[in-house]
């Protein structure tokens, strides 16, 4: 099977390149192994920036009306506030961060990409080989136990942290391995701060809290360890340990442990196949910036990937995505500096040191071009 541009990896990454490539005319088709879509994805914040990008391929307004619009963020210890932060001068469009549930934003993204092409997402593939010839690529798949060959002008490889296209490429990544183990899931909202994002800056760690659809809210918290076993009750009780707040177990929808890393892909080019999202960065949860960045890496691909097809002179194409290259791999190590900046913001500390670095957020929030700067940072500004 032939087409313009094959996307492995049918996520909202992958999603949204297809969308904003076939309502400009580009041929596209999406391999996604997966069969059906997991119903128990972690990424829920929707930043400014990539609220404007799925504007341009008409998913915004959808996602808005589904989604919790979190216009401030509030820093609290001891049961009282430390600071907050307001969202309303990030984006003139879009002046909030969105909560909606991962698995809801790819309903959405593939709704627009059937919108445009039926036939375009090809379910139940895994790829297995990659021949570039500098002309075309060649993608060797598996549905079952029958082989099947897809060839396109360019390979994109969204297929996540675990990517099979960039492993079969060769491409080396850099990893980073680090002490933070996160437990979090979703319960049902006892009323607290409606529509706020909660940061409890405890001794024994960190618990964050965002409102979610349907009257539902997310508890994050930093473990010591990794989780092994724990349920809902564990992390009910951890959550009432810190903060005083007892989410009701029994309503629990969502359970999920982590620890995090970080992996960098040493290049997003290699030949006639490109990587982005977690493919080419793999960034810590903590402050939802993965699925976001992800989308801004499409953002600047889909005009590269038009100008090659149009025919653009290949020194001049070459030169794009040459910077493309350097532009997103920057723009992933900025991330992870930011990702690494909220988790130490979130480990713990003894009662002195607590106490300093609480009057420090306290003094940020207080002073207006600060709280505007550092709501810009976290919102990928």
């Amino acid at each position: 099977m032939a087409t313009d541009v094959l996307i492995v990896g049918g996520g909202p990454v992958g999603l949204y390149l297809a969308a904003s490539l076939l309502q400009d005319g580009v041929g596209v088709r999406v391999l996604e192994q997966r069969q059906s879509r997991n119903m128990h994805t972690r990424a829920i914040g929707i930043h400014p920036p990539a609220l404007e990008a799925l504007h341009g391929i008409q998913v915004a307004s959808s996602a808005v009306r589904d989604g919790v619009r979190i216009r401030y963020g509030m820093a609290v210890r001891g049961g009282r506030s430390v600071g907050t932060m307001s969202f309303a001068g990030v984006s003139a469009a879009f002046p909030f961060v969105l909560a909606l549930p991962q698995f809801r934003t790819e309903e959405l993204l593939e709704e627009r990409v059937n919108h445009l092409d039926g036939d375009a997402i090809v379910r139940g593939v895994r790829a297995s080989e990659v021949k570039d010839d500098g002309g075309r690529v060649t993608v060797v798949g598996h549905a079952g136990h029958q082989r099947v060959e897809f060839e396109a002008s360019l390979v994109v490889a969204a297929d996540g942290a675990r990517s099979r296209v960039r492993d079969l490429l060769g491409v080396p990544v850099r990893a980073r391995n680090y002490a933070d183990h996160y437990l979090m899931g979703d319960f049902q909202d006892p009323g607290l701060n409606a529509g706020t994002a909660v940061l409890f800056l405890e001794p024994g760690g960190i618990v964050e809290s965002f409102p979610l659809p349907d009257g539902v809210r997310r508890w994050v918290v930093r473990l010591g360890r990794p989780a092994g076993g724990a349920g809902p009750d564990q992390l009910a009780a951890l959550v009432r340990e810190r903060t005083g707040v007892f989410p009701d177990a029994g309503t629990n929808t969502m359970l999920s442990a982590f620890s995090v890393r970080s992996t960098l892909a040493r290049r997003m080019v290699a030949g006639r196949v490109v990587l982005i999202g977690d493919a080419a960065h793999e960034i810590s949860p903590i402050g939802g910036q993965g699925m976001n960045l992800g989308w801004l890496d499409a953002q600047a691909l889909s005009p590269l990937i038009r100008a090659t097809l149009s025919g653009g002179r290949p020194d001049n194409v070459e030169r794009l995505f040459k910077e493309f290259d350097a532009g997103r791999r920057k723009a992933a190590l900025l991330a992870r500096r930011q990702s690494e900046i909220n988790m130490l913001l979130g480990r713990p500390l003894p009662g002195p040191l607590l106490t300093l670095r609480n009057l420090g957020i306290s003094a940020a929030a207080a002073t207006p071009a600060v709280n505007r700067w550092v709501a810009r940072r976290f919102t990928m500004q």
